[in-house]
């Protein structure tokens, strides 16, 4: 197997294991839909980047701010969940890709339109 479909694997079996994580243990803000759009994990698998999208958008510091001080525990359970080592450490970051995704389809649209 190559490193690339490792990284893709592990990225995957992160976003599935800290999703089911997520929903037991987290306590988000009322009404807030909470994503992980993506995971990044480094070639070396020390480091990866969790990325979230949060409906409605305003919510998303709380939500980020809330995930970050949760974050040793989320850790804890990671690595318990999972049988890889080294277990990458997790980090959170704000989806900006999605934004600019949804942004160039409506401007698409409103081309289309004229």
């Amino acid at each position: 197997m190559t490193d690339k479909n490792r990284v893709s694997r592990v990225n995957e079996l992160i976003k599935r294991e800290l999703g089911k994580i997520i929903l037991k243990e987290v306590e988000f803000p009322e009404n807030a839909l909470v994503t992980i759009t993506r995971v990044q994990t480094s070639s070396n698998f020390i480091h990866t980047k969790i990325y979230i999208s949060v409906i409605p958008e305003n919510k998303i510091s709380k939500v980020i701010k809330i995930l970050n001080s949760k974050i040793f525990d989320l850790q804890q359970e990671i690595n318990k969940n999972l049988k890889m080592r080294p277990v990458p450490k997790i980090e959170f970051k704000e989806e900006k890709e999605t934004k600019k995704a949804d942004k160039i389809e409506e401007l698409l649209k409103e081309a289309k339109n004229c």
